[in-house]
């Protein structure tokens, strides 16, 4: 018989059976579709050996107008600034205490117990103490004199912490341990922290979008939902809010040693907004915009309510007739999830429809009008913009908005869909890697309660693929590389939440220096017309380049499988493991249904797949 090319169609298909996507792709793991061929995805090494504490939600890179490169990352717990290698700690603070803490140690136990009438903390929060002396033990000034992370709160007036020392480990109490710590001992608490996990409760911002009744008992906080973050600079500083809750302001000028600073406390603020669901820069006219904030006079939310300040001043929010300050609420649904920035326009999606904001200047400022109603975002961070274009995903699909909504015909859709864990919903994400044309959502599967999978759209070509986001490959927040050579994301360590990392991603081919598995699978393939008889694949002619190839040992496996019913399942008939100089293989693969996967778990070189071919004859009906 003479040899059969196979082409398969370019992305993967999962919107009918196996059986019935015939000569296409069918599941995929960390390999992508370019010019219509799948190939591994690159690899991923960290961006600095140093970590930071907490689980990122947002990152931001920019530079200053001197060049200086800044990072922003946001985690559940922290606020830093990334300069070179170091992260420093910009938290901003919620209270001081002075000469008002006293302490407590048991003789055998690493828990110390402060006491403090006003510390008004959670479990999970950050203190940093000064002027205790000795307890009279093990529990010296040293121990007692620094940053800590509350361990519980008893009561309203105590909390724990785990006594350690100067380099981290723990201290344990002995009996001579009986003081209280003296009379000057004083506390500086960073914010309250946020959740990790989204923890269903009532009420408005509490639960599902979409979900919740306005004006019920549980309000929306900064603490009692999962903590997320919006970030921009202006100019050479950053705003930061927390949804939810305040926002605040990191003065470059300060240095990394600076905290952030509530807006309202900045000099020359007036009537700045104390609660907000996002912050926003506008690009042009450098207004800053608080989406779903409070109405001036007030502490309550309005999550309609869009204010923004007078032009070139972040800190100045009172409307008068000579200033650019001002704010404009809402009519269409109860609360804005998410807006994103675009060359012309900002787009602010509620929960209902999507809004296009326009600079106009006096006496307007801004213009706002509904473009679209139907759907929204499934997440605040789950729209991108790429190629001109802005690509969101909502409860019902993906979607692309240039200058009107059009949904993306999606061959994953209900594979995706169908496996999202709404409840953690919030933590979808959209990243963007240019140089592949290509958006990428993270989302968590299943019962999961963090990121585990996600679906990958080549924008130019309109093809899909699919993943999972297993081991090193966990990523909770995501940005392009428009100012770095590399994307850039964050990691979850799931076994230790205070050591997480930044990684480059398409850098090398490996995980940080590991190997990772990158695999593609087709859907079955028969004898035609009928698929009534046996095939026999008797030789197999690989394409495949290998790119960055080590040695002539590297190797991608070949394997077929194959089974005789649609409803049977898969069993490997043979495995061919090819090298860059491999040229043909004889095999014995018997079956009535074939289907090829393309394997191979490396950390120093990639491929991408051309056209095989195969020698196939039928071999009866039995």
């Amino acid at each position: 018989m003479p040899l059969v090319k196979y082409i398969f169609k370019p992305g993967i298909n999962k919107e009918g059976t196996n059986y019935s996507n015939e000569n296409g792709w069918y599941d995929a793991d960390k390999v992508r579709f370019r010019k219509g061929r799948p190939e591994r995805i690159g690899g991923w090494l960290k961006n600095s050996s140093n970590s930071f504490i907490g689980t990122c939600r947002k990152i931001l890179v920019y530079n200053d107008t001197a060049g200086t490169n800044y990072t922003i990352v946001g985690t559940h717990q922290k606020l830093y600034v990334k300069e070179g290698v170091s992260f420093y700690d910009i938290t901003p603070e919620r209270a001081t205490t002075t000469d008002g803490i006293t302490f407590a140690a048991t003789d055998g136990s690493s828990t110390i117990t402060a006491t403090d009438s006003s510390h008004g903390a959670k479990e999970g929060d950050f203190v940093t103490i000064s002027g205790a002396v000795t307890l009279g033990g093990l529990i010296t000034a040293d121990v007692l004199n620094q940053e800590y992370q509350i361990a519980s709160v008893p009561t309203t007036n105590t909390y724990t912490i785990t006594a350690k020392d100067t380099s981290g480990d723990e201290v344990t109490a002995n009996s001579s341990d009986s003081g209280n710590g003296g009379s000057g001992v004083d506390g500086v608490y960073q914010i309250n922290s946020g959740l990790d996990v989204y923890v269903k409760s009532t009420g408005w911002g509490t639960d599902a979008w979409g979900a919740g009744t306005f004006g019920s008992t549980s309000s929306l906080s900064a603490s009692n939902q999962l903590r997320l973050w919006s970030i921009d600079n202006f100019g050479d500083d950053v705003l930061a809010c927390v949804r939810g809750g305040a926002i605040y302001y990191w003065d470059e000028s300060g240095g990394t040693s600076a905290r952030g600073t509530n807006l309202t406390a900045i000099g020359g603020a007036s009537d700045a907004p104390t609660i907000a669901l996002q912050v926003m820069v506008s690009d042009v006219d450098r207004h800053v915009i608080a989406f779903g904030c409070n109405t001036i006079g007030s502490s309550t939310i309005d999550p309609l309510l869009v204010r923004f300040s007078d032009t070139e001043s972040a800190g100045d929010w009172t409307p008068t007739a000579i200033n650019q300050a001002g704010g404009v609420q809402l009519s269409q649904g109860s609360e804005i999830i998410g807006a994103l920035k675009t060359r012309q326009e900002i787009l602010i999606f509620t929960d209902v429809g999507l809004v296009s904001m326009r600079f106009v200047g006096s006496p307007f400022v801004f213009s706002f009008n509904e473009v679209a109603e139907g759907f929204s975002l499934i997440s605040p961070n789950a729209s991108i913009n790429a190629d001109n274009k802005v690509y969101f995903m909502d409860r019902g699909g993906f979607y692309v908005y240039s200058g009107s909504v059009s949904r993306l015909p999606c061959s994953v859709l209900d594979h995706v869909l169908s496996d999202l864990n709404l409840e953690q919903a919030h933590k979808i994400f959209a990243g963007i890697n240019s140089n592949a044309n290509e958006i990428i959502w993270f989302y968590p599967s299943g019962s999961s309660s963090e990121v585990d999978k996600y679906v990958l759209y080549n924008f130019l070509e309109q093809v899909w693929s699919i993943g999972t986001t297993t081991d090193n490959f966990v990523r909770t927040a995501w940005d392009e590389a428009n100012l770095l050579d590399y994307p850039i994301a964050a990691s979850k360590n799931s076994s230790s939440v205070n050591t997480n990392y930044l990684y480059d991603h398409e850098k090398g081919h490996g995980d940080d220096g590991s190997a990772f598995t990158a695999y593609i699978e087709s859907s079955d393939f028969d004898l035609q017309p009928d698929g009534d008889h046996f095939l026999q694949i008797s030789r197999l002619i690989p394409d495949i380049e290998f790119r960055d190839q080590q040695t002539t040992d590297d190797t991608v496996s070949f394997i077929i499988k194959g089974r005789d019913y649609p409803l049977s399942s898969l069993s490997t008939l043979q495995t061919i493991s090819v090298t860059p100089e491999s040229t043909f293989s004889n095999t014995r693969a018997r079956s009535r249904q074939c289907a090829l996967r393309i394997s191979n778990s490396s950390s120093d070189f990639g491929w991408r797949l051309g056209d095989l071919r195969l020698d196939i004859r039928p071999d009866g009906k039995r």
